[in-house]
């Protein structure tokens, strides 16, 4: 049914310029009310240390564009939804995904209410936690001058580049955390965690898989020397390793290349002082001879009597291996502290299956960290 127009009701009395004017007043301010400005929404993230930080964002804006104008730490990288450095999971209010823009999360993760700052947006006032304490943000990123020291092929398709900080230059990451390599010549970037430690600089190891017309791979395999210059910037991401947990049982998957942060949060475990935590450590990779790193890992388990490992391969299994991806092994016994720790790094089928096994388990959801990688060419 159609809506009535007003009844103006003039008589010869009545200026009609006057009651136009009156009536489209009060028409404006019935639609005020109906339709109220929105204002900008209060936005609070709780860092894990219990420092909290508070900011406005205004309605259909990227809530980590709103706390960098602010100042707020947090950690960020790619800025687009799919590296998910600024992951974080609310806890009151309600924020989605801004129009046309995409993330990694799956919907699983999405219903438990975790969001991508940079591609969120608030629709109410939110309060949001971030699994990293304030000083981790703080940290900024920094770019360097290192040589190359070695490039080893240490499997198949698998070399360890070791580069060293170039005299002036400085850089410090936690356990888990990547760098951004300038692949000379072509303009691009390619991202990769160092296996070894803060301890270590000034040098820095980093393993790479070789991939077939791969920029950065063409480049190790063909042109790179000892002595030449690489541009390095970082740190990067929100995996590392949690110093809160240290002293509780550490559970370690890693497939392929994701071995190398898994390393570094290992040793790292190793250098700090007083008790070791139990820790397992299941690595893979498809066939034996993509291995690497094997005698690497057993030295560790010389150091650290309270680590296992268990070597997997998806086919052509011997007696040394277990047979299936490095989440096949995984057991109740595994899991018999409930304050039990995981980080996973591979590919994301490994780390979707891991995490679905590791909760089954009885391991707290918070308390897994995951770090997926894409090969990028």
């Amino acid at each position: 049914m159609d809506e009535q127009a007003p009844n103006l009701n003039i008589d010869s009395d009545t200026d009609y310029h006057d009651v136009a004017v009156n009536t489209h007043d009060e028409i404006s301010t019935q639609l005020s009310s109906s339709h109220p400005v929105v204002t900008d929404y209060q936005i609070t993230l709780n860092f894990s240390d219990g420092i909290t930080k508070q900011f406005s964002v205004a309605p259909n804006t990227s809530i980590l564009d709103a706390a960098l104008e602010n100042d707020v730490p947090v950690l960020y990288q790619c800025r687009s939804g799919s590296c998910s450095s600024c992951l974080c999971t609310i806890n009151d209010g309600d924020a989605n995904t801004l129009d046309g823009e995409s993330s990694t999360l799956l919907p699983s993760e999405y219903s438990l209410g975790q969001r991508l700052m940079c591609v969120s947006q608030a629709n109410s006032d939110c309060s949001f936690d971030l699994a990293y304490s304030s000083d981790v943000g703080a940290t900024s990123v920094q770019e360097a001058k290192v040589f190359i020291d070695s490039i080893e092929r240490i499997a198949a398709d698998t070399v360890r580049l070791t580069v060293e900080l170039a005299d002036g230059y400085h850089m410090s990451f936690r356990p888990g955390q990547f760098m951004q390599i300038n692949v000379p010549g072509v303009g691009l970037v390619r991202s990769y965690s160092p296996s070894s430690t803060d301890q270590d600089l000034p040098k820095m190891e980093f393993l790479v898989r070789l991939i077939p017309g791969g920029v950065m791979s063409t480049y190790l395999a063909e042109q790179a020397e000892a002595d030449q210059v690489l541009t390095l910037t970082g740190p990067y991401g929100a995996f590392f390793f949690r110093e809160e947990h240290k002293r509780a049982p550490h559970i370690f998957i890693a497939g392929g290349t994701g071995l190398a942060p898994i390393l570094s949060i290992i040793d790292t475990l190793r250098q700090s002082s007083g008790i070791k935590p139990k820790m397992l450590l299941n690595f893979g990779c498809a066939i034996p001879d993509a291995l690497f790193c094997l005698g690497d890992i057993e030295l560790r388990e010389q150091w650290l009597p309270k680590l296992e490992t268990r070597i997997c391969v998806d086919r052509e299994a011997t007696e040394a291996h277990h047979l299936g991806n490095p989440v096949s092994p995984l057991q109740a016994d595994d899991v018999a502290d409930p304050n039990t720790v995981a980080y996973l790094c591979g590919p994301q089928p490994m780390i979707n299956a891991a995490t679905a096994r590791l909760v089954e388990l009885g391991v707290k959801a918070e308390n897994i960290f995951a770090e997926h990688f894409v090969a990028s060419h």
